[in-house]
């Protein structure tokens, strides 16, 4: 199985990965984003959307989960024409309807001062799909990027 291209075994790869809630670990995610997605020969510009929309993951459930075991689990799932990224905490979780939607032209216009709160819009414009699922018991985003059709696949 060694070297085997993604896509073609009928079962996905799987990476799983536990970092600890410390000053810059979503760079160990990071890492590993970009190593699976390497390996699954997505481009550059694909790469980069995905170690950005993982780094805001991690940040927002470093910042907001106040998770008692101090972890985020972290899942790649490489499949033939996706790589599925699950990232989860066990904290308090959030409300999702409750988070407003950042007004860009306020924050660029100067109007709004307040350099927070781009997370999960910048997640949701950087891969194909974003599904959030939040409770009393932690959250859970997965996230898709789609491998590029007609590419090196």
């Amino acid at each position: 199985m060694l070297n085997q291209r993604p896509g073609t075994s009928d079962l996905p790869q799987e990476i799983q990965l536990t970092i600890p809630i410390l000053q810059n670990m979503e760079v160990a995610a990071t890492q590993t984003a970009e190593a699976v997605a390497g390996f699954m020969e997505f481009d550059s510009d694909q790469i980069d959307e995905l170690k950005h929309a993982l780094i805001e993951a991690c940040i927002n459930a470093f910042e907001h989960s106040k998770s008692q075991e101090n972890k985020v689990y972290i899942r790649f799932v490489m499949r033939p024409d996706d790589l599925m990224v699950i990232i989860q905490d066990y904290g308090q979780g959030f409300d999702r309807e409750s988070v407003p939607t950042p007004d860009i032209s306020a924050k660029v216009g100067g109007k709004d001062d307040y350099k927070r709160g781009w997370g999960l819009m910048l997640i949701e414009s950087m891969m194909d799909s974003v599904e959030i699922a939040s409770g009393e018991t932690g959250t859970m985003i997965t996230m898709i990027k789609l491998r590029q059709k007609g590419g090196s696949q």
